[in-house]
């Protein structure tokens, strides 16, 4: 395979993957790619592309889910009313 920004040769290596969106950080090791012998550009096969979008993904729900939590820990208590029983 041949580079795309310098027309080098591509081997299989592994990278790392980096990410920061939304108030977080994402690195994942060690991930399979293509990597340029000569700029060092590197390509992701399409099953790392997806399995790295469905970490995305879980990670941000799991992230709104822990955001949910943090509004309802600090949402002013709501006062008690009083209950009256007739016997």
């Amino acid at each position: 395979m041949e580079c795309y920004y310098c027309k080098g040769d591509l081997k299989e290596g592994k990278v790392p993957y980096f990410i920061k969106r939304k108030g977080y950080q994402l690195i994942i090791e060690n991930v399979p790619a293509y990597v340029c012998q000569q700029c060092g550009e590197h390509l992701f096969r399409g099953e790392e592309v997806d399995l790295i979008q469905d970490i995305i993904s879980e990670l941000e729900a799991r992230i709104r889910e822990v955001e949910q939590r943090t509004l309802v820990l600090h949402s002013p208590l709501q006062p008690l009313q009083p209950t009256v029983t007739r016997e």
